[in-house]
């Protein structure tokens, strides 16, 4: 605050005490209600002046004030006034203070206002443009997103049907400068995906994203603390920035945006409601053509374009764009079930067997599966389609599950014929039998483990007898080891008599229905 100017009687009593009472500043002060800086600077100012009491009581007002403070300004004589409309514009810049641009000030006009003054003016003209400057936006630091209320339509070119989309809106704090997309809905991807757009729109990252609180967005809406949604958290770590949702109820906090979805509705879709368009690039073509119209616009308050602004202030700030992409990606919750597999979609994906019963979130992009066991990832898979189906990592499963996992229908034959060729016949016939050959694996295993009581010989003429009768199953090859049928000469074909047929009085026959 600039100190208060004395009247010409205080003065002349300061200097009074002072030189012929010889009375310390303290005193000065309390005896004049004054503080002490204000009696140690005039007492500097008339030192300076070379002036003395006997001096002092010769001049008149005028000519002391002058000797104190300079020549007064003639009248009518102004000093240049500071461009308030660059200072605010040049205050968004990261580091940029009112002491600097009032340094600048002075550089250019030496006798302009001090800086008191100086400070002064610029708070008044900011006052009277309060309503469209409620809040100092720094260049690069945030970005403002909604969905515009009015919607625009595509229209289906067979059946005329109309299909009502969205209107995405993203503007910068500092240079205004805005983005503009249709896309079908509201959901996370295309909510993130419009982000994305947007971030490549403009060609860098900004500290902060503010958004509104939408489902898409927060998960949980709070005014002090929101929750943010998992993806979308996921994304602000991926670019390196922020997310500030706005609080509910309080629509200063995205003025920015609002005034942002009122100008996009006015000069984007206002001018297509008298066009059609059947598809979503050719409408997003069109408001493209138009927000670059819509950039290019002077304003009249600023003398500038959004995109004079844009390159001035916010394109210099703005941090890199990550090298990759943001590869979207949804969560879920799952609990592992006993076999030790999540279902997705209707697929079974493998974890290690231990986290059998536990809770696990679970990563789906749209190529791969990845498995979190509080926080720590522990299983990753290519995503399959296939529903009902299994992908299961030999290193997730139990030692004895591997074992068994180990073994293919070549395998078993292959074993089977160090048997005897009827042994590897019966073992192609269950594994053939089977809609999927590994349902025959445990079979073919107990059959084979037979040699090893048995002998392979005995096992041999079982697998024989098994494959004249029709039998596919280790119960009967064990069966007919136990009972010795082993030992038996087998049936010659055709020796084997057959019943006769039935007749009775209450079956109907074969030409019953003809």
């Amino acid at each position: 605050m600039a100190t208060e100017r004395l009247s010409m009687r205080q003065i002349r009593e300061i200097l009074r005490q002072k030189w012929t009472l010889t009375r310390s500043h303290r005193q000065v002060a309390a005896s004049l209600a004054v503080s002490l800086g204000t009696v140690t600077g005039v007492l500097r100012r008339a030192t300076h002046a070379g002036l003395e009491w006997p001096h002092v009581q010769t001049l008149t007002d005028d000519a002391l004030e002058t000797r104190l403070y300079g020549a007064p300004a003639t009248p009518g004589a102004t000093r240049p006034l500071p461009d308030c409309a660059y200072l605010h514009t040049e205050r968004r810049k990261p580091g940029v203070t009112l002491e600097l641009l009032h340094l600048e000030y002075l550089e250019q006009h030496p006798t302009g206002y001090r800086y008191t003054r100086f400070c002064d003016l610029y708070r008044r003209w900011l006052a009277r443009h309060r309503l469209t400057m409620r809040q100092d936006h720094r260049a690069g630091e945030k970005v403002f997103v909604d969905y515009a209320g009015q919607k625009p339509i595509l229209v289906d070119p067979t059946t005329g049907a109309v299909t009502v989309v969205e209107l995405f809106v993203g503007v910068l704090g500092a240079s205004n400068y805005t983005y503009a997309e249709a896309t079908r809905t509201q959901q996370v991807p295309d909510w993130l995906g419009s982000h994305q757009r947007l971030l490549a729109f403009i060609g860098g990252v900004p500290s902060a994203i503010v958004p509104d609180q939408l489902k898409t967005g927060a998960s949980v809406p709070c005014r002090y603390e929101p929750g943010l949604q998992r993806t979308y958290e996921e994304f602000a770590q991926h670019y390196g920035t922020t997310i500030l949702p706005a609080r509910p109820g309080k629509p200063r906090d995205k003025a920015k945006i609002e005034v942002a979805v009122q100008i996009a509705e006015r000069w984007i879709l206002a001018r297509l409601r008298h066009e059609r368009f059947f598809t979503m690039a050719a409408l997003n073509a069109r408001i493209a053509e138009l927000l670059a119209e819509l950039n290019s616009r002077r304003m009249r308050r600023y003398h500038a374009s959004r995109q004079e602004l844009f390159e001035r202030l916010d394109r210099p700030a703005l941090r890199p764009l990550p090298p990759e992409p943001f590869v979207y990606g949804e969560w879920k919750t799952a609990r592992v079930n006993i076999d030790y597999h999540v279902e997705l979609d209707g697929h079974y994906y493998s974890v290690p067997h231990a986290l059998v019963h536990e809770r696990v979130d679970v990563r789906s992009t749209a190529m791969t599966v990845e498995i979190f066991h509080r926080g720590q990832r522990v299983a990753g898979h290519i995503r399959s389609l296939a529903r009902g189906q299994h992908t299961t990592l030999p290193a997730h499963m139990p030692k004895a599950h591997q074992q068994h996992r180990e073994w293919s229908p070549s395998r078993l034959i292959a074993w089977a014929e160090t048997v005897g060729p009827q042994t590897a016949a019966l073992v192609e016939a269950i594994l053939a039998n089977r809609p999927h050959p590994e349902q025959g694996y445990r079979s073919c295993l107990g059959i084979l483990r037979l040699a090893r009581r048995d002998g392979a010989s005995r096992l041999e003429a079982a697998c024989t007898r098994a494959l004249a009768v029709g039998a596919r199953s280790y119960r009967h090859v064990d069966a007919i080891l136990k009972h010795g049928l082993d030992r038996c000469p087998l049936p010659e074909a055709g020796s084997v008599p057959t019943a006769p047929p039935v007749v009775h009085d209450q079956l109907r026959g074969p030409t019953y229905y003809q």
